[in-house]
């Protein structure tokens, strides 16, 4: 009895008091602030909330945050895919080097990136001089060349910076837990590339890469500080969401930005519901194979 008892402790308290703090904490930290949120919009009438959260300018906002977000992490998928596929396979010169530098837009300040951003691909930058009117590459373009900062595509730039490390991180691991042993008996039995890939390696990674596009895509839809700079916050053009609640709060129009807030949150956790059920219906499936 005594053996069997000392088995059945548990380093942290019972089921109980485990479960009590999680959800106390849980609903201190993300529960309160989210239901405010909700309680704010709807303290003056559908119809205000209505109008803030649908005006012309609100849902061009809308159209840029969460299709550049999307687009963003769809790219972030195929390029992180890759990237984490050459650092864990493969051996080259300056590999740490390469390793360290994506971890670099979780440590640099989003302003900081914003500014490097639109420094690189302003019309009079490295980059975006080459795409200006009398640029090595502005005849691609037509003759008024083309313009990357202050425009969605800047915008897109600055999203695809900020969410590639999440792609990447979460299939790391995945990668280099992998027996390459299955790739190499696929490939001794004939199978094509594409064929091993699409049949082995990707069962194996796709959980991984829907919650690394989850994450890139959440993150990218609440940017801010790296996009602000870069967007030139045309209205109508390029103005995201975020920004838009920040106009709505300096004008004291609280209403509006918890409206527009409330409208982020439902649609942001709508794609996430979805993404997280994908998910779970790949695991599943892959369990049952």
């Amino acid at each position: 009895m005594a053996a069997f008892s000392l088995g059945r402790r548990r380093v942290l308290p019972g089921f109980a008091p485990t479960l009590g703090f999680t959800l106390f904490y849980l609903s201190l930290i993300v529960l309160v602030p989210l239901a405010a949120v909700f309680l704010k919009s709807s303290g003056h009438g559908f119809d205000a909330f209505w109008a803030a959260a649908t005006s012309p300018r609100v849902v061009a906002s809308y159209k840029l945050s969460f299709g550049a977000s999307l687009i963003a992490a769809f790219i972030n998928l195929f390029f992180g895919l890759i990237l984490a596929w050459c650092i864990v396979r493969y051996e080259f010169p300056g590999k740490k080097l390469v390793d360290a530098l994506i971890d670099l837009p979780f440590a640099l300040p989003t302003a900081v990136a914003g500014i490097a951003l639109t420094a690189l691909y302003a019309p009079n930058g490295w980059v975006g001089s080459l795409f200006a009117p009398g640029g090595l590459l502005a005849p691609l373009f037509g003759e008024g060349g083309a313009k990357i900062a202050f425009t969605p595509v800047g915008v897109l730039l600055a999203l695809i910076f900020i969410g590639l490390p999440f792609i990447v991180r979460t299939v790391q691991p995945v990668l280099e837990d992998m027996e390459t042993e299955l790739e190499e008996a696929a490939a001794s039995l004939g199978a094509q590339r594409w064929t091993t890939f699409r049949y082995i390696v990707l069962p194996t990674l796709l959980p991984a890469l829907l919650t690394g596009f989850a994450l890139a895509f959440a993150r990218a839809v609440g940017e801010y500080g790296s996009v602000i700079f870069i967007a030139g916050n045309i209205p109508m053009v390029s103005e995201i969401t975020p920004l838009m609640i920040i106009a709505k709060l300096e004008q004291y129009d609280y209403v509006g930005a918890t409206a527009i807030a409330t409208v982020m949150l439902i649609v942001s956790f709508v794609l996430l519901l979805i993404i997280n059920g994908l998910q779970a219906w790949t695991q599943k499936r892959g369990s049952k194979r």
